[in-house]
């Protein structure tokens, strides 16, 4: 008889699952990276999906408004009620607000990005350009606190009888208070603001009214390059903000100091201070920005919110 021939045993290959699902893995990421190198301007999935779902939404509600008209049209927001959303006040909290998120505890230098910070959120608000650093130039400190100034002599002969603001040149309620600050014996930094009382111009009356004091002399190098820093910072532009309660003026530097003795870092003309904090404003901390102004076209004297 033949001889039966053995039969072959079949062997089955054992798959590890895992193993399968890390190769499948990575061929669809090959695959996927291949589609999207050749059609990168085509849309994913998602944003199909997006897209189509925002049509949907704009057809159905174009559909109803056709269909149904306006129930109460007594009911929707009036632009006044909007506009009441953004009051001054409201505005003017906020911004605070914003500012002392910013700022440390007690005053000190700044970091440069605390200024940075500072200055987006002046320009967003205020609307004003202002900068911790202009064309080089910085300050020794940049949040410090400020303290009262008298009127600077505008001219020879000139007296405090003579500094009394209209109520419309001063933007206050109080523009009497303003003279019992009394007039400096010296001359500032710069000397008379005009040769005479003929001569002083009502721009040069306003830098008086809404001046500033900072201490150039304590630059580091206020030695060797005082000449140039002396024109740089005459009559300069600054934005002042007072961080106790938001208000903020623009204005111009026209002396040097106070001393170092005293703990301040800066002054206010009589106008300043009472703007920025009232009659009994003596003493605070504010931020003190340089004003990016090439054009002019900022001016001096309070920043108003709803302006």
């Amino acid at each position: 008889m033949p001889k039966k021939t053995a039969r072959k045993k079949k062997t089955i290959a054992v798959i590890d699952a895992e193993l399968f699902r890390q190769k499948l893995k990575l061929k669809d990421l090959e695959i996927r990276g291949k589609v999207l190198e050749k059609y990168k301007a085509l849309p994913s999935a998602k944003q199909l999906r997006e897209h189509s779902a925002k049509l949907l939404g704009a057809g159905a509600l174009t559909g109803t408004l056709l269909l149904t008209g306006p129930t109460d049209i007594n009911q929707l927001t009036t632009p006044k009620s909007i506009v009441q959303v953004h009051e001054p006040e409201a505005i003017k909290e906020s911004f605070t607000d914003r500012i002392h998120k910013l700022l440390p505890d007690q005053v000190r230098p700044l970091e440069r990005e605390e200024e940075k910070s500072l200055e987006q959120v002046f320009n967003e608000v205020l609307g004003i350009g202002a900068k911790a650093t202009l064309e080089g130039e910085h300050l020794n400190q940049t949040y410090g606190l400020i303290g009262a100034e008298q009127h600077l002599l505008r001219y020879p002969g000139d007296s405090v009888a003579q500094h009394a603001p209209t109520e419309e040149q001063y933007g206050g309620d109080r523009p009497q208070e303003i003279l019992k600050e009394g007039i400096a014996p010296g001359l500032g930094a710069w000397g008379y603001f005009a040769p005479s009382k003929s001569a002083l111009s009502e721009d040069l009356e306003k830098t008086e009214q809404w001046y500033a004091v900072v201490q150039t002399l304590y630059l580091p190098d206020w030695g060797t390059r005082q000449p140039y820093l002396r024109d740089w910072y005459k009559y300069r532009k600054v934005l002042i903000v007072n961080t106790d309660n938001g208000k903020a003026v623009v204005a111009s530097i026209a002396d040097a100091g106070p001393a170092a003795w005293t703990g301040k870092h800066f002054g206010g003309s009589p106008e300043v201070m009472d703007y920025l904090g009232g009659p009994r404003y003596k003493k605070g901390p504010v931020v003190l920005f340089f004003v990016d102004d090439p054009d002019n076209t900022v001016p001096l004297g309070p920043v108003r919110y709803n302006d």
